[in-house]
């Protein structure tokens, strides 16, 4: 009984649950789109997160099931299921297809746009862990355009328009995010970073260094010009919204800090739950925004 309790938490642990708070991000457009009364929009919002929570589990476990005899010879990763041993690489890809099946399912609950959405992030996911993972610029380019298919499936794939300031925000946000985790890795492995991820070899700190602070300062003006713009203002009923600029900046600066000051940047949902003044940053603008536009 208690062998079978290890590989049931073994299989959880997997999917990785603790990253699925990633995929809030569907629920930017019910956000901002004024939407979250309506169940016609709310519910298959719902379905499309649930749906890429089990997405992104199947991509993780492929990863892993992939990457098993590289994960062993890493200094954080070899405690993953299958780097240790308690799953097979081949029931790892079992669990992945299977997650993605699922995925699929619930993705047509919310209608086949939406489905659409999820195939062409399972197919994107297939893509990074095989091949683009291991070409610079564009390992972290195709997550970022990961987290814009989550986006676009919480607006489009639902029939909410997108505003292509927050598309803009959130793809230069999670380039941001990317390059990071990049430049947190090449820190954290130093001489054998390389050897642990091979596309860091292509990459210096120089040339990493510089895109984010690019990124970073392109996700900070664009979303300010979003709160000042005109049209905003008549969606929201208010011109206030540019009281939230200062979290995002106030979060910005301190992942900023976290990276360069701290060891950290390697991964945003663990940034969030460890470092308390980002976890303020991140629920007042929030706060903010809800006070704001509700």
């Amino acid at each position: 009984m208690k062998g079978r309790r290890l590989r049931l938490a073994a299989l959880i642990e997997l999917l990785r649950p603790r990253q699925w708070m990633k995929n809030l991000f569907v629920l930017v457009g019910l956000l901002f789109g004024h939407a979250w009364r309506d169940p016609s929009l709310a519910i298959p919002a719902l379905w499309a997160t649930f749906s890429f929570c089990l997405a992104s589990g199947a991509a993780y476990a492929f990863n892993d099931a992939r990457d098993a005899a590289r994960d062993r010879k890493h200094p954080d990763k070899r405690g993953r299921p299958v780097a240790r041993d308690a799953i097979s690489p081949a029931q790892a890809t079992g669990v992945s297809v299977l997650a993605a099946a699922c995925a699929l399912a619930v993705a047509a609950c919310a209608g086949w746009k939406v489905g659409a959405f999820v195939a062409a992030y399972l197919a994107l996911s297939v893509a990074y862990t095989l091949r683009l993972k291991q070409v610079p610029v564009l390992d972290v380019s195709t997550i970022a355009i990961g987290f814009m298919l989550r986006l676009l499936a919480g607006t489009l794939g639902i029939g909410i328009e997108p505003s292509h300031w927050l598309l803009a925000c959130g793809f230069l946000l999670t380039l941001f995010l990317g390059l990071a985790k990049r430049r947190a890795e090449m820190a954290r492995l130093a001489q054998d970073a390389g050897r642990h991820r091979a596309v860091l070899d292509g990459y210096s700190a120089g040339l990493l260094d510089k895109a984010i602070l690019l990124c970073a300062t392109g996700m900070v003006v664009a979303y300010a010009w979003y709160t000042l713009s005109d049209d905003t203002a008549l969606l929201h009923g208010t011109g206030k919204l540019v009281l939230t600029v200062p979290w995002v900046l106030m979060g910005t600066l301190r992942y900023l800090f976290r990276l360069r000051r701290r060891g950290g940047g390697g991964d945003p949902a663990e940034e969030v739950l460890r470092d308390p003044l980002l976890a303020v940053a991140v629920a007042s603008w929030l706060a903010t925004v809800l006070w704001l536009i509700g």
